[in-house]
């Protein structure tokens, strides 16, 4: 039984799935607040996790965690921020937004704010978890305010916008994190976090969205979906954030848990398989159009961690802190909103795939450019190679999520869902496996360097006597004992080596990231030319023209 919101809609104001809100014409005033509450919604939803990402080593001080336990705190924000779609979109079709919005933003602000007075490892655990599932409220009220901001013509904007605002909270958790944490250490943190969850909560009561329709949409059979999948995810999400730290083959419970994690996983695709009403349409989702979004959209989110994990990460072992990288995060914040800029400007409906596969070559330029590091490589060197990268990011996230959205709405509304989910996962699972993958292969490329580095060391080398002696003067001042100052010198002479093993180990990563980006520009290049050679219609177009003649059928 079908039951709508106490408004008539006109035949264009109807909204286009249950759920979402209507489409009136807004006056210009309210349109600007549309827009500015939703990049406050965006910012929010990515910035809470972000001020933890990016404060890992501090957090782990301050709280006395271990590097294991550290790590938990961004794997149970993933694991419910992933999972949490599953069943978010068909609560909104069945009980409306604003309900889900307004509880779950109260909680968020509730766990945050006892967190500050009752603190440890699992009430950080608990408050991650919770903002995991805010998170993924908050992305898709992110992209329906700013639809609301822009006129019909225009609404493929707003979904541009909406999907790349969140991004844009690393970096500028990066540039704030330092002032925030002179001014009252880790609880400034969840201070601010606090107040953007509170300040989003009376922006969205202050000017809530226009009225949805709503339907009955659940389902028994949901609900075991649910309780298979989700749990899967969860593993899967375990494994791959504890599997280089704790090693992948050193631990038998990853090996348990990723066994566990296939199991369920498929055991949920095969129920929704032969569902004659899936949550996940498993049929749609394996056509080639869908898989071959899906794959482009996870490699080119696994490319993008040479920015989230190689170049922080080489800085890290060169001994800089946030506070040396405010400048050079700018200038990323800066190009990512330059690349999103470009992404809206230059948006070509019968070419949508061709930003995609520019912004990869930018990512290979990148890559290869950071790939010369040295000890004396400072922030300011990677200036130019980071701002290019950033500027990629965005121009790939904007036209992913166009083409998804057209390819969804033209198979029909009830796949919206299963789009949800396998884009968040794409780039959710995509980010983790990607950190996994670099930091694996960073990890073994340095032992390798280490080794060869080690295996040239001999004591009878001028060289090497001689970076002992000038170990052994740097802490004559405080060590007395001739002998005991040359082991001093040696031991300082084993640091520098393991960090030249480090530097190089990171230039691999750089190369790597390099090449693999060569590989799938040349897969987009691939992909392009068997579309023109079959002479298919882009998405966007087809949906465009549907959309054209429906509003004809209308008018006649």
């Amino acid at each position: 039984m079908t039951s709508t919101a106490p408004y008539v809609f006109k035949p264009h104001e109807r909204p286009t799935l249950p759920g979402s809100p209507a489409n009136p014409d807004h006056p210009e005033r309210r349109r600007r607040l549309y827009f500015a509450i939703g990049c406050l919604i965006g910012i929010t939803g990515g910035l809470g996790n972000a001020l933890v990402t990016v404060n890992l080593n501090f957090a782990q001080g301050t709280l006395g965690l271990n590097s294991d336990e550290s790590a938990w705190l961004t794997a149970a924000y993933f694991m419910t921020n992933v999972t949490a779609n599953l069943l978010l979109v068909k609560y909104r079709q069945q009980f409306g937004l604003q309900p889900f919005i307004r509880y779950t933003l109260a909680t968020y602000a509730l766990a945050t704010l006892l967190h500050l007075f009752v603190h440890g490892f699992w009430t950080s655990v608990a408050v991650r978890a919770v903002s995991g599932i805010a998170a993924s409220g908050l992305s898709t009220l992110t992209i329906l305010y700013l639809m609301q901001s822009m006129p019909a013509a225009k609404r493929l904007a707003g979904v541009m916008i909406g999907i790349s605002v969140p991004q844009l909270a690393t970096p500028l958790a990066r540039v704030l994190s330092p002032g925030l944490l002179d001014w009252g250490d880790w609880h400034m943190l969840y201070w601010f976090e606090l107040g953007l969850a509170l300040a989003t909560l009376a922006a969205v009561m202050a000017l809530p969205l226009p009225p949805s329709e709503r339907e009955r949409v659940f389902e028994p059979l949901d609900f075991l979906t649910v309780g298979l999948l989700a749990p899967g995810l969860w593993l899967l999400i375990a494994v791959l954030s504890e599997g280089r730290i704790q090693w992948w083959t050193d631990r038998e419970w990853l090996g348990w848990a990723l066994a566990g994690s296939v199991v369920m996983i498929a055991a949920a695709l095969l129920v929704e398989h032969h569902r004659p009403n899936p949550l996940i349409n498993t049929r749609w989702l394996g056509t080639r159009e869908m898989l071959r979004l899906m794959l482009i959209a996870a490699s080119v989110r696994i490319l993008l961690s040479e920015q989230a994990f190689g170049s922080v990460g080489l800085l890290t072992v060169l001994g800089m802190l946030n506070d040396q990288m405010v400048r050079l995060n700018l200038i990323v914040l800066a190009a990512s909103i330059a690349g999103l800029v470009t992404a809206i400007v230059t948006f070509r409906p019968d070419n949508v795939a061709r930003p995609i596969t520019i912004a990869v070559v930018l990512i290979a330029v990148g890559a290869f450019m950071d790939a010369d590091a040295t000890n004396l490589t400072r922030p300011s060197s990677l200036y130019l190679s980071q701002a290019i990268i950033g500027f990629a990011a965005l121009l790939f996230m904007a036209q992913a999520m166009v083409i998804g959205i057209a390819r969804t709405l033209l198979a029909g509304p009830k796949n919206f869902i299963s789009f949800v989910v396998l884009f968040s996962l794409s780039q959710s699972i995509g980010g983790l496996a990607g950190n996994a993958l670099l930091g694996t292969f960073q990890a073994i490329r340095e032992k390798v360097h280490s080794h060869e580095l080690v295996q040239s060391i001999v004591m009878t080398d001028p060289l090497v006597a001689a970076r002992i002696r000038a170990g052994s003067g740097v802490v004559s001042g405080v060590v007395g004992d001739p002998a005991l100052r040359g082991a001093e010198g040696a031991v300082l002479l084993a640091q520098q080596v393991t960090r030249e093993a480090h530097i190089l180990a990171f230039n691999d990563v750089f190369m790597l990231v390099g090449v693999l980006a060569v590989l799938t520009a040349l897969w987009g290049f691939a992909i392009r030319w068997s579309i023109r050679r079959r002479g298919e219609i882009s998405p966007v177009i087809e949906l465009q023209q549907k959309m054209m003649q429906a509003q004809g059928a209308k008018e006649q």
